[in-house]
């Protein structure tokens, strides 16, 4: 079961990505003033009724976020306060590593500066 020390250390490789707090002081990872992920607060869990795992906000494209949350199996889900945002919820305790080295990617790439990403390309 991946914890937030595995996002950190996925995270430590994407150029120019840091550590920050967000959100009520919870974890978050940024590319220079723009989260990519974050975890979700002791607020958030309780709003909306989510226990049993800590959950990892992650960005997406909007268009893409329905299929990718329909296929994952649960692992993947959005609530109301997501509605129509390029945002998705990450079940960290159902998640694969492999997958969510794969959603991290993909949400640094969506919130990255464009060179930051070309040089993410240029490493892969």
């Amino acid at each position: 079961m991946p914890t937030f020390d595995d996002v950190r250390r996925i995270g430590a490789a994407f150029p120019g990505g840091v550590e920050a707090p967000s959100y009520h002081g919870s974890p978050a990872l940024k590319v220079g003033k723009r989260p990519f992920c974050r975890l979700w607060s002791d607020r958030e869990h309780e709003r909306d009724g989510v226990s049993g795992s800590q959950v990892l906000v992650v960005f997406c494209d909007l268009e893409e976020k329905d299929p990718l949350i329909g296929a994952s199996g649960g692992v993947l889900f959005s609530t109301a306060h997501y509605a129509g945002h390029p945002a998705m919820l990450v079940r960290l305790a159902d998640v694969s590593l492999e997958l969510l080295a794969e959603i991290l990617e993909d949400s640094y790439r969506s919130r990255a500066p464009a060179h930051l990403a070309a040089e993410l390309e240029q490493a892969r």
